[in-house]
């Protein structure tokens, strides 16, 4: 039977089951009615049928991303037929197609690939490249296309939907000790001296309350300089004109000049990546230790900068994989005991790609790259030269003092 109804949001939408040889191309679309046309059926009987589930849809730009607005909210969408973690085909009118990609609840798919979303918050589903380019454009459409949404496989991606969906709470009474509540941490791993590296959430970003935790803890190891990766100069002096702002360690940082303000982007494939994290690392070349290196949460982008730090001071694969699965037992008590199945999803869809990356590569086999030649490979294509890679590695490993005054 095939069902066509009209009215939703001005989405033409066709569900049936479908001949599995049928042409794409010939499924038809409905007409604008607001009622269900109950007697319009089809027959299924031929040999090799299958149940298959497709509706077609309005489209238009979302002109503050680029992303595809479908015209379908995640409700309706779901009754259809469709769920989070399902496979999805997605075939437009102006010939474009994208075939078995997942549908999300959040931008979960690895950087540079396509997603479906229903994000919280958005009146209709995206079609959307994660970190990538607009959508809309990279599929050449144009006012008046629409899409035909086809399910390619059931619940083909629960599983990194289910690992992945997860929230932390911004209460400090929902955390054992002040530094898991801050993701705050000595980073050691390899030849990293005592007392050189830090991590954490943001010291002056109070969007998630975990600032002036970071601040005291940061008072107390002594941090002679912070490496915000998130903000520019005005976002840090916004964040340092908010009424609640109480950070005056990171304030007394930033007058005396040891706040290097990177403002990088999250997409770490990208070449700006590269060359920000260079600059950024320059500057703080300039300053002396202990550095404090953050973004907003301390997990993504704080992540893949510690892990090249790592890295180059002779890090173990091992060793890497647990600084960064921290961040997930701090805000979300994950960890290889309490939840391995999350916990092996996340470093299968999250870390390894930083790795991969590392080396310019898609994949790579985690377990027997040289973790150190990628990192040396990653600073280069950021412009650092191999006598400046070697300087970074020495102030790491503490061969080499950086900069001139101890913090007082």
């Amino acid at each position: 039977m095939r069902i066509v109804a009209g009215g939703v949001k001005g989405a033409s939408i066709v569900v049936g089951m479908l001949v599995a040889a049928m042409a794409l191309g010939g499924c038809t679309q409905g007409g604008d009615t607001n009622t269900v046309q109950k007697d319009d059926t089809v027959s299924a009987e031929s040999e090799g049928t299958t149940d298959q589930v497709q509706a077609t849809f309005d489209i238009s730009r979302n002109d503050e991303y680029g992303h595809v607005d479908i015209h379908v909210d995640g409700e309706q969408f779901h009754k259809l037929g469709f769920d989070y973690g399902d496979s999805l085909d997605l075939i437009f009118s102006n010939g474009y197609e994208v075939r078995g990609i997942p549908y999300y609840t959040g931008f979960y798919s690895k950087i540079g690939d396509p997603l479906v979303l229903d994000y919280p918050g958005i009146e209709w589903l995206w079609a959307s490249i994660n970190l990538g380019d607009a959508f809309w454009d990279v599929a050449g459409l144009s006012e008046g296309d629409t899409v035909t949404i086809v399910l390619n496989e059931k619940g083909k991606y629960a599983d990194v939907q289910n690992a992945r969906n997860i929230e932390y709470t911004d209460n400090r009474e929902g955390y054992a000790s002040d530094a898991i509540f801050a993701n705050y941490r000595e980073v050691d791993a390899g030849g990293i001296a005592p007392g050189t590296l830090y991590r954490s959430a943001s010291p002056c970003d109070m969007r998630h309350n975990r600032a002036s935790y970071v601040d005291k803890l940061a008072k107390e190891s002594g941090i002679a300089c912070a490496i915000d990766l998130a903000d520019d100069l005005k976002a840090a002096e916004g964040h340092m004109a908010d009424e609640n702002f109480a950070s005056d360690y990171f304030k007394k940082l930033f007058d005396e000049g040891r706040v290097v303000l990177a403002n990088m982007k999250p997409n770490y494939r990208a070449p700006e990546f590269h060359t920000t994290l260079v600059d950024a690392l320059r500057q703080s070349m300039d300053l002396p230790t202990p550095w404090l290196v953050y973004c907003t949460e301390g997990k993504d982008r704080t992540g893949v900068v510690c892990m090249v730090l790592e890295a180059l001071a002779g890090a173990s694969y091992d060793q890497v994989e647990a600084d960064y699965m921290a961040s997930y037992a701090n805000y979300y008590g994950i960890t290889k005991e309490s939840d391995p199945e999350r916990y092996d999803v996340i470093v299968r869809e999250l870390f390894h790609p930083m790795i991969a990356a590392m080396h310019g590569e898609e994949e790579v086999d985690v377990r027997s790259v040289d973790l150190e030649e990628g990192a040396r490979q990653f600073l280069a294509e950021g412009g650092m030269t191999e006598e400046e890679i070697g300087e970074l590695k020495g102030i790491l490993t503490g061969a080499v003092t950086a900069g001139e005054v101890a913090m007082e």
